[in-house]
């Protein structure tokens, strides 16, 4: 990273002692080195990019979604359908940029200062589950249920404020520092949920009939229900979604080395690790 910094140069002073009176016209006087010394106090600018790489955990994504449709039915009490879906943890990672600003103070060696950062990364990730449960129960019912859900979470950018402690070596600044980190989401979360059944009890005994008028099959969740044919028939499907952003809040932790190339050009190497707070379900970690 590339920082403009707002540093000085001190002076090394030697004083003119007057050789050539003391040692004669012959004496030639001794080059006087100087060593620039850098001050790394105050202000600073720069822009920085890099690499990003974000893990997202989906845990319990859907549980609320699927608990809006199943809580007053045979899906939930059943099957606890609300608690089946299971979404895996995804990797996302790319390219990443931004700008950040700061303020220095030395005392000694020693420098302590305060940064805010801005990074923009823009990727997304993916994580779905489905599935389908079975069961015969104790009065003669055959209950299905089926499941579907996929969560998407877009990382637009984030930022942190944090502190900064580090020894100058020179041109050299090792350094460690912490503090608050803030992220831009976009969520987009859906789901599907059918559950729905018919007495099996029933249906085997209309078609062992040879004479007189089959029972009604009693049958729920369909959107149309064959009482000859029930595979054939159509369960009824409810869709919830979900979209929004959310602006999150977490912590941040990092290391870095600064080197001044001038008094005012400071290249930076800087790794951070940020920590994000529950936001719907979704984590980046």
């Amino acid at each position: 990273m590339l920082a403009l910094l707002g540093l000085t140069a001190a002076d090394a002073r030697a004083a003119d002692l007057g050789y050539d009176y003391l040692r004669g016209a012959e004496y030639d006087e001794p080059a006087v080195v100087t060593t620039p010394l850098i001050d790394w106090s105050g202000t600073y600018v720069g822009g920085h990019g890099g690499y990003t790489n974000a893990a997202l955990g989906f845990k319990n994504v859907f549980q609320q979604m699927i608990y809006r449709d199943s809580h007053d039915t045979a899906g939930e009490s059943t099957f606890g359908a609300s608690t089946l879906l299971n979404a895996r943890s995804q990797r996302i990672d790319g390219a990443s940029y931004g700008a950040f600003a700061g303020f220095n103070v030395q005392y000694g060696d020693v420098v302590f200062g305060l940064e805010g950062d801005y990074t923009w990364f823009g990727r997304t990730g993916t994580s779905s589950d489905s599935l389908g449960r079975i069961k015969t129960t104790a009065d003669g019912n055959l209950e299905s249920v089926r499941l579907t859900g996929t969560s998407t979470t877009r990382i637009e950018d984030y930022g942190t404020v944090r502190g900064r402690v580090g020894y100058a070596y020179g041109s050299f600044l090792p350094y460690v520092t912490g503090g608050l980190a803030f992220g831009r989401m976009q969520i987009n979360d859906n789901t599907s949920y059918r559950n729905f059944g018919y007495n099996l009890t029933t249906y085997n005994a209309n078609r062992a009939l040879t004479t007189g008028q089959p029972a009604y099959v009693t049958n729920f969740g369909y959107a149309s229900f064959s009482q000859t044919n029930p595979d054939g028939s159509t369960p009824y499907t409810s869709y919830q979604s979900e979209r929004r952003s959310k602006v999150v809040a977490g912590f941040a932790l990092g290391a870095g080395l600064e080197y001044a190339l001038t008094s005012n050009i400071i290249l930076r190497g800087e790794y951070q690790y940020a920590l994000f707070s529950d936001f719907g379900g979704t984590r980046p970690i």
